[in-house]
Formats: C-alpha cells, structure tokens, sequence
C-alpha cells in the first residue's frame, strides 16, 4: 500500500488551528502560510500522523461569465418561437422575475446576450 493510499484511510483525530498548543512548533517553522495541523490515526490505532495545510499561493478571484454561467434573460411573449428555441436548449421560465433563465451558452447561441438582465453564482 502506498503511503497516498494509507493516508486516505486514516481517521482524523484532532484538527488544531494555529496558536494552539500543538501547532506552536510547526508554526515556527512555516509561519503563516499553516492553516492547520491534523492528527491521524490509522485503522488500528498503532500509528498517529501529523498532516499541515499550507497556504501556498493567494491570488484575487476574477469573475469570468463562462458558458455554465445562469442568466436571466427578457424575451417578450410575442416572441412564443425563440421562447420554444430557449426551452429546447434548456431554459426555464422563472415566474417571480418574469425572466428566462438559461445558461450564457443558451443565450449566445439564441443571440441574447444584450438582453441580459442578471447572472448567477
């Protein structure tokens, strides 16, 4: 057995998080880049391991509108053929808001995209 594959069945025992007494020395030694230290036991209870998460590298998150993306979009009702064309590629009419919802794949396709009212996460 691998040790990626031994650690996979170890039970955590104890998460500890920094000043705790028991991170104290590997917080010396890397700092504030330690999230946390595990203690792991294995299936019999013979060996314990000591895991850290690290931070290593922090960067600003960039909201892209990808193609999974959810939208709303306006589409009038006398538009009844590109509201079939919408619910073909999956769209949803959403009552409260009076909008289709669809993905932003949906609405490029359907040439949409500058009736877009909001996105979702």
């Amino acid at each position: 057995m691998t040790r990626s594959q031994a650690i996979d069945t170890l039970r955590v025992a104890k998460t500890l998080r920094p000043p705790q007494p028991g991170t104290l020395k590997l917080l010396r030694r890397y700092g504030d880049a330690l999230l946390c230290v595990r203690y792991r036991h294995d299936a019999a209870g013979k060996r314990r391991y000591t895991t850290v998460e690290l931070i290593v590298d922090e960067a600003p998150i960039q909201r892209r509108i990808d193609d999974r993306t959810i939208v709303a979009v306006r589409i009038a009702w006398v538009e009844a053929t590109l509201a079939e064309r919408a619910k073909k590629l999956g769209a949803r009419w959403d009552q409260p808001s009076r909008l289709w919802q669809m993905s932003m794949r949906s609405a490029r396709a359907l040439g949409l995209t500058e009736r877009i009212k909001t996105t979702f996460p």
